[in-house]
């Protein structure tokens, strides 16, 4: 069995012993030495554990087992999913907040050493792109962002909402069995219906991007039927369309893991070599009729894809190929003759 990171809590570090070795029990005494404590002070933290909603069965010269976890999202939980990388990565779980983006930027002023991520079960300015709102109850999903200090040229930026969208999409389908969809630049679909969406914001110097958060709301576990009137037709949830709930604990430990690793591959640049196939794999607008509203233009046309630089082109009725680095797509019904 692979060892914890020094660093993990070690509440983190009792469940991951007690996860690994589940359906079987952990003695006392193994829990002790992987601490390098007292087996009365595995006991105190079990029952700090408890008062977060777990359960242990305790038998006498066998051990622990993990019996019950909590319904809820658990940072100790979390960390513990992730396994032997458990603790390495600095994740802070709020009741509530603003808005996740907000809270890491003001961490990220404050000098906080990155990365990290803020995780709230709900959010009450919770926002998408142009100021939007976004529903961001307490029923189930995941509002979570991102903190970096990339330390990369500005011009770069343009692909990385895209790169990790993509990212984020393959966990979705891997994780759910299921087949999502991309709407440029940063929706996740179910036959037409918003899942997902992702908004990253930076603060740049003259020749570099300084700060930089990816947050991403994403609907898991909302019910169906749980929606505002307004959202009832365009909104979906991860266990609305598989029609059973997820582990939401065990989901979030793998999205930590895949925005990491997609991170990792975007400043080293090796992301570019499966950038364009995975983008192309999950893509609902390709070949299809849209028309894309900027601040000064509507352009209706067949959707062609993005180019190496993440522009969406549009090929218009007249043969001409036009790239948006910015806008709003919308898909248009196809022309009948």
């Amino acid at each position: 069995m692979k060892k914890n990171t020094p660093s993990a809590p070690p509440e983190t570090v009792i469940l991951t012993e007690l996860i690994a070795a589940e359906p079987e029990f952990v003695s006392g005494s193994t829990l002790a030495k992987k601490l390098g404590i007292s087996r009365v002070a595995i006991w105190q933290y079990m029952e700090k554990l408890r008062e977060q909603g777990f359960a242990f069965e305790a038998v006498r010269a066998r051990g622990y087992r993990l019996t019950a976890r909590p319904a809820g999202l658990s940072a100790a939980l979390v960390q513990a999913y992730r396994r032997d990388r458990a603790g390495d990565f600095p994740m802070q779980l709020l009741a509530e907040i603003d808005s996740t983006n907000d809270e890491a930027a003001r961490q990220l002023a404050a000098g906080k050493e990155a990365p990290f991520a803020i995780i709230a079960q709900r959010q009450t300015k919770g926002r998408g792109r142009f100021g939007r709102v976004w529903h961001s109850e307490d029923n189930g999903n995941l509002y979570a962002s991102f903190a970096f200090r990339p330390r990369l040229e500005p011009a770069r930026m343009q692909m990385f909402t895209l790169w990790m969208g993509a990212n984020v999409c393959e966990l979705v389908a891997n994780f759910c069995r299921t087949a999502p969809g991309l709407k440029w630049p940063n929706d996740l679909l179910f036959d037409g219906r918003k899942a997902g969406g992702m908004l990253t914001e930076a603060r740049m110097d003259a020749d570099q991007i300084r700060d930089l958060v990816f947050g991403l709301g994403l609907n898991v576990n909302s019910p169906a039927g749980g929606w505002p009137a307004d959202l009832e037709d365009r909104a979906v949830s991860l266990a609305e369309h598989t029609r059973q709930p997820l582990d939401l604990n065990k989901f979030t430990a793998a999205l930590i893991g895949r925005v990491l690793q997609a991170y990792d591959r975007f400043v080293d640049g090796s992301y570019a070599t499966t950038f364009a196939d995975l983008w192309n794999r999950y893509d609902v607008l390709r070949n299809r009729p849209v028309a894309v509203l900027t601040p000064t233009q509507r352009v209706a046309g067949i959707a062609l894809g993005i180019d190496d630089e993440g522009s969406f082109m549009v090929r218009t009725d007249k043969g001409r190929t036009e790239r948006f680095r910015a806008g709003e797509v919308t898909l248009e019904k196809p022309v009948r003759n």
